[in-house]
């Protein structure tokens, strides 16, 4: 502290006035409030704003600043104060509070101010000091708190959102986005800010805190604003930035986890299915939708989505984890979105896609193990058993046929399974082992199934474990070779002109047995037969008569679609 002649009777001022100190040769100081935290003292040379009441001895008012309703600004230490007020300034701090007594020969003397001050009056000022700075002073940033992870600071021509409280140094209020509720917004050295906000904001980072001093001629000089901010006043931000952007800015990705193997990208056209959650730059949550327990489906590169994330999902693999920041231009622009979207905005989505798949795609088939010798192959109408394993790409376990214990069983083409499992299964050996992956058109489609979510790419792990040749489509049983001669006469085993149930299965198993003809494969050959029975007795009397048997050859002929 510069006391220079200061001469501090602390001693003769327990109260103004109380007794009487005789004739002073300096002035009088009692710091009677002395702030804890003193950045700054005043010295010879420094600009201050500040507040008194002018009194004599008796308590009597000549002059108050308050009354004016306006701080005193003025330069120490130059000749423009009293010299009892330049002396007894120096040293203040901002908010510090002063008794100060000033001797006529350090006041007005003894000519006095007509009408106001009499000669040879001794002046008691009551002081309160509110700003301090220099024409030599720089822009004061202090930084609060910075994030760990910075890959990019504020540029002249990045737009900024920001929140701010401003105060003047006294700490006095003038303005706050909190009390708005919304951010500031405004692009950086470009003059759209006063001078001291458009450096103060220079090399920050989304989601740091700063202190910025602003010296009133970096401010709004000797102006001030309105009635907020006084002539000369210094500035106190308090800001967090929360986020920012060039409009020269594209998208940035940030690739989290890319799985090893990737055999596949997606491209323009492709249709995915991911996870994501959306904040924006300082962490708030705006939409997730793990919320929902469902992934966002949709087509890339088409106009779907906002455009940056068109963009964002170029190029991703299944199970890739990605962060995907896009800056307002390609997302919802100076308007924002509904009500946790604000207008310039940038997003920030991390993204972990599910699968994804094109409509042109056919069924992916990977023969894991195939039998030496394989000679017979599956085909459609074929009767095959197989276990499986089915999955979605992400690994979620959707259904095995290991948990019924028994292999599952199906007439291939008898649009029994979906098409993609139908094909994956075709031209199969006994005792082989395939991946399937089936895009959803030819799996459960949009709309999935039971356990299976709308547009799910589906892995199977399939074995064919058994398979019997089936018949053609619309037949229960066929011949080997010709049909019998007089077929009636010899299905008629007891020779009474009428074939019941019984009799029927009887020659049908025979003919099975002796190789000469055989069923649709089945796990229940006795429904087949029993279906064919009822195709043949036509008037459902429980017996077929000879005008009712037809074999299905000729049936097809006259374009009548029954059985045999």
């Amino acid at each position: 502290m510069a006391l220079g002649s200061l001469v501090l009777l602390l001693s003769l001022l327990g109260v103004l006035g109380l007794g009487d100190p005789g004739p002073l040769e300096d002035v009088v100081i009692d710091r009677y409030y002395i702030p804890k935290i003193c950045l700054r003292e005043v010295q010879m040379g420094d600009f201050i704003r500040y507040h008194y009441n002018g009194t004599f001895k008796d308590g009597k008012k000549f002059d108050s600043s308050y009354d004016r309703g306006a701080t005193v600004a003025g330069v120490v230490g130059v000749g423009r104060l009293i010299t009892g007020m330049d002396r007894g300034l120096q040293g203040m701090c901002v908010n510090e509070r002063r008794h100060l007594i000033v001797p006529p020969h350090l006041g007005y003397g003894s000519i006095g101010v007509a009408g106001l001050i009499p000669p040879d009056a001794t002046l008691y000022f009551d002081v309160v000091m509110l700003d301090i700075w220099n024409k030599n002073d720089k822009l004061q940033i202090t930084t609060l708190s910075k994030p760990e992870h910075c890959n990019r600071t504020v540029e002249n021509s990045d737009f900024v959102r920001y929140h701010y409280n401003g105060t003047l140094l006294d700490g006095t209020p003038f303005d706050s986005s909190y009390s708005k509720d919304s951010t500031y917004d405004t692009y950086v050295g470009t003059g759209w800010l006063i001078k001291g906000m458009d450096q103060g904001l220079l090399g920050m980072c989304a989601g740091e805190k700063r202190s910025i001093i602003i010296p009133p001629f970096l401010a709004y000089g000797e102006k001030g604003y309105g009635t907020v901010i006084p002539p000369q006043a210094s500035l106190v931000f308090s800001v967090l930035l929360v986020d920012f952007h060039n409009p020269k800015d594209g998208v940035f990705l940030e690739h989290l986890e890319v799985p090893a193997s990737c055999k596949r990208r997606a491209v323009t056209g492709d249709f995915v299915r991911y996870h994501y959650n959306g904040t924006l730059m300082d962490g708030t949550l705006f939409d997730s939708s793990y919320s929902r327990n469902h992934t966002y489906n949709t087509y890339i590169g088409k106009g779907y989505i906002i455009p940056g994330m068109d963009q964002g999902l170029q190029g991703v693999c299944i199970g890739e984890r990605r962060r995907v920041v896009i800056p307002p231009h390609l997302a919802y622009g100076e308007n924002g979105a509904g009500d946790k979207i604000p207008g310039s905005a940038v997003l920030v989505f991390d993204v972990h896609v599910i699968d994804f798949h094109n409509p042109a795609d056919p069924v992916e088939m990977e023969t894991v193990y195939r039998p030496e010798g394989c000679n017979v192959t599956t085909r459609n109408r074929d009767f095959v058993r197989y276990h499986y394993n089915c999955s979605l790409l992400d690994g979620t376990k959707l259904f095995s046929s290991h948990d019924y214990g028994s292999p599952q069983e199906v007439t291939l083409g008898a649009n029994k399974v979906i098409e993609g499992l139908n094909s994956g299964l075709l031209n199969m050996c006994a005792g082989e082992r395939r991946v399937l992956i089936i895009p959803p058109h030819l799996g459960h489609g949009e709309s999935g199934a039971r356990g299976v979510p709308g547009s799910a790419v589906l892995r199977f792990e399939v074995e064919l474990i058994s398979m019997e040749e089936g018949v053609p489509e619309g037949y229960l049983f066929i011949w080997h070779g010709d049909p019998p001669e007089n077929l009636y006469e010899q299905m008629d085993l007891n020779k009474d002109g009428q074939i019941p149930a019984d009799e029927f299965s009887t020659f049908i198993l025979t003919q099975v047995a002796e190789g000469k003809g055989r069923l649709m494969p089945s796990s229940d050959p006795d429904k087949v037969i029993a279906d064919m029975f009822k195709n043949q007795d036509r008037n459902q009397d429980g017996k077929i008569t000879a005008e009712e048997l037809k074999l299905k050859s000729d049936e097809d002929q006259e374009k009548i679609h029954e059985e045999l």
